[in-house]
């Protein structure tokens, strides 16, 4: 099935709307190592239920590799507040699909946005829980992190300002009616982390059992159509 994309500049963030013209739309925020064309796949079935869809590339991410903002929590923040002005500003209705590093950027920048519903795939709900398991895996001290403020690891680079920015900045509000994805070997979050925030939160939270956190095997796929059908 073919989709009409439209490539956009949006305050100089590069953007792609897919869809037929529509007074509502999923703005989408893809995860870290992705980009917004890895949306096309939501897009396709949105558009079957009247939906066009936007995504937009982070920071580090797409046809923003090789710049100097980096993928962090201030620059994504501040790219999230762009697009959903621009998306409130042009749609009626505005619904919101998030994955991993892209729904922490969200609980930040948007608990006060009058989003339809929620979409997070594989969330990073609690950025402080992954931090203390990367200081556990890789044997690195808080008091080493803050004597010298960023260290590189296999998986990110660890910096003590967003550490603290963290810890400053814990998840209290989200009201959107929020539908949640998560595979039971996902080891960025752990499943007290999802059960807590849908105990908090009121939400519908769907665990796919021997899945992990980027959803990417054969048998992943079907998983992901099936839960996206079922919450669009």
């Amino acid at each position: 099935m073919s989709i009409k994309a439209e490539k956009r500049s949006i305050a100089g963030i590069p953007a792609v709307i897919w869809g037929e013209e529509s007074d509502k739309a999923y703005l989408c925020v893809h995860g870290k190592m992705s980009c917004k064309e890895s949306a096309e796949g939501l897009a396709k079935l949105a558009a079957e239920r009247g939906y066009q869809t936007i995504a937009f590339d982070l920071p580090q991410h797409g046809e923003r590799q090789g710049q100097a903002a980096r993928c962090d929590v201030w620059n994504g923040v501040h790219d999230l507040a762009v697009m959903a002005d621009h998306a409130f500003s042009r749609w009626r209705e505005v619904a919101l699909y998030a994955c991993s590093l892209g729904a922490y950027f969200s609980l930040q920048a948007y608990p006060r946005r009058r989003f339809s519903k929620c979409l997070f795939q594989s969330p990073i709900l609690d950025m402080e829980y992954l931090i203390r398991q990367m200081f556990l895996w890789f044997g690195i001290s808080e008091k080493r992190l803050e004597a010298e403020k960023e260290i590189e690891t296999p998986i990110d680079l660890m910096r003590w300002d967003y550490f603290q920015y963290v810890l400053a900045h814990p998840v209290t509000e989200w009201e959107i009616p929020t539908s949640i994805l998560y595979g039971s070997l996902d080891d960025l979050q752990s499943r007290r982390v999802m059960d807590d925030f849908v105990r908090r939160f009121g939400c519908c939270l769907t665990v796919a059992e021997g899945s992990k956190h980027p959803f990417m095997e054969e048998t992943d796929f079907p998983i992901v159509e099936q839960w996206l059908k079922e919450h669009l």
